[in-house]
């Protein structure tokens, strides 16, 4: 996906917001003077709620949908940065975004709703999907959300995003579905590489430092996102309404894994089974994706193409950066076949195909 003169970055924020927050943890959580959320059914989704169609009823279904959710919430700090996280089940296992979590192996998790900070300790990261699992010692009182499914969604449906924004603890800001099945790539950070992340949801709900590994909600009050990118023009600054968020899908398969396994053991994601970087012409100028190194066996290795070529294009789409070749990858699955075509060393091109392989948890 091309974004004209904007960078996507990733949204956690620095830990001297943590100050700011002091005092910003909610006494007491909006809408308790409505009744309180009916429990969907199960099985239910985002998309089966019933939408309220006078503004007095929409007010009412964002006070219970808070209510519901906000207690689900919690900041995540580091020494580095602070984030958001949700509780992913009674035993403390709360999800959140690779690039909150960093590099970092100990946290202070506080919830939204208020109370002590409490220790907690990293399971596992995910950086190639930006995603992570931590564990708070003492889970007493943690309220689970519930997680939709993100493949049901629409564009135009109301969603909020929840989290610690510039460490103001449980803001929520509202908006829509702006379009799906977005490949985007994040910047680099702390413990691990650029995250591409495949079928994300972009939003128009305002994403701000802060928000990394919080909540996208419907109106049901189920997380159907997990917001972890933000648009910046290099000129402006932050793009308002602009946001992107990993789907709920991929994030509680990945949840899943690293609770079951302790890590990542089916990323689902294809791999050509290189080492690359991106290649630049005498003016600095991006011109492909400059393969560094083979793993023996993969998919490249059999194919034929070997370290010193230069991938300029995967199934007829050019890829001048390493990020380009990252985000038509992860558009592709386990075992496909993919024409890829090389500059030799000595200016000679050709074509190969490639049967693609599994991208490693922790590979390339």
């Amino acid at each position: 996906m091309q974004l004209s003169r904007k960078v996507l970055r990733t949204v956690a924020g620095p830990a001297v917001a943590a100050l700011v927050a002091g005092g910003c943890a909610a006494g007491s959580t909006p809408g308790e003077t409505t009744p309180p959320a009916t429990p969907p059914a199960a099985g239910a989704t985002g998309t089966e709620a019933p939408l309220p169609t006078r503004p007095i009823e929409l007010e009412t279904t964002y006070e219970q949908v808070i209510k519901r959710v906000l207690p689900s919430i919690v900041q995540i700090t580091t020494g580095q940065a602070l984030g958001s996280g949700i509780v992913y089940d009674t035993a403390g296992h709360i999800l959140t975004n690779a690039h909150v979590v960093g590099a970092a192996t100990q946290f202070r998790v506080t919830l939204a709703t208020g109370g002590k900070p409490r220790r907690a300790r990293l399971v596992s990261s995910y950086p190639q999907g930006d995603l992570a699992v931590i564990k708070v010692d003492d889970p007493t009182g943690l309220t689970p959300a519930t997680f939709g499914r993100s493949a049901s969604l629409k564009v135009g449906q109301i969603v909020l995003a929840m989290g610690n924004p510039l460490g103001f603890s449980g803001s929520v800001t509202q908006g829509i579905v702006s379009a799906l099945g977005r490949t985007v790539t994040g910047e680099r950070h702390a413990g691990g590489g650029a995250a591409t992340i495949a079928n994300a949801i972009q939003t128009s709900a305002p994403i701000n430092p802060g928000n990394s590994g919080g909540a996208l909600v419907d109106l049901s009050g189920q997380v159907i996102g997990i917001p972890t990118l933000a648009a910046v023009d290099p000129n402006q600054g932050t793009a308002p309404g602009l946001g992107f968020a990993i789907p709920s899908d991929t994030a509680t398969d990945i949840a899943r894994q690293i609770i079951t396994y302790g890590r990542v053991v089916n990323s689902h994601r294809a791999a050509l089974g290189v080492r690359v970087g991106t290649a630049v012409d005498a003016d600095g100028n991006p011109v492909g994706v400059a393969v560094g190194a083979v793993t023996p066996g993969g998919g490249a290795d059999k194919a034929g193409i070997r370290p010193g070529d230069v991938i300029v294009k995967v199934n007829g789409t050019p890829t001048p950066t390493a990020s380009a070749l990252a985000q038509i990858l992860v558009t592709l699955r386990p075992g496909d076949k993919a024409q890829v075509e090389l500059l030799r060393p000595g200016g000679v091109r050709s074509t190969v195909a490639v049967v693609l392989g599994e991208l490693p948890a922790a590979g390339d």
